[in-house]
């Protein structure tokens, strides 16, 4: 695990909610000249606290009209097979997170899709690429949105 002071925490709190922030804008909240900010920055990447800066895209303005978490259980349960089934999910831009699961099933996914028959083809090709069963829950709306990681010094 790395080593987090009080200025990194605040560095990686103001780039969850504002990864565009201006190098210089953020040296001045953290109260850190811009060289300094820059360098805790650029260590922070290297040491994979900061994986990557996004921009947050509504899904209604890009014509996603379905947001849907899909339980998966899978046909088998091999090394190989696990590997051949998240390769497969990583292909399909639409689903925009999977996680290995604990419980019945094994693989939950986060899904975005254009309308119902988007969703039914998905759903169709998970079955294809190694699900034995797939459990759709569709979100109506979100109670809490995304939100930044809690980040405490380590």
């Amino acid at each position: 695990m790395l080593s987090l002071d009080d200025k990194d925490c605040m560095i990686l709190d103001l780039l969850q909610r504002q990864g565009d922030l201006p190098n210089t804008d953020l040296a001045r909240r953290v109260g850190l000249s811009p060289a300094a900010t820059l360098r805790r920055v650029q260590r922070l990447r290297a040491e994979k606290a900061i994986l990557g800066v996004r921009a947050a895209v509504s899904p209604a303005a890009v014509g996603v009209k379905l947001e849907a978490f899909v339980l998966v259980t899978l046909t088998e349960h091999t090394e190989a097979g696990d590997a051949r089934f998240a390769a497969a999910v990583a292909d399909i831009p639409a689903v925009l997170r999977a996680d290995a699961v604990t419980g019945p099933d094994d693989i939950l996914l986060q899904v975005a899709a254009a309308d119902t028959r988007e969703l039914q083809e998905i759903l169709r090709s998970l079955l294809r690429i190694g699900a034995r069963r797939v459990t759709t829950l569709l979100s109506l709306e979100p109670v809490k949105p995304p939100s930044p990681v809690p980040v405490r010094p380590v």
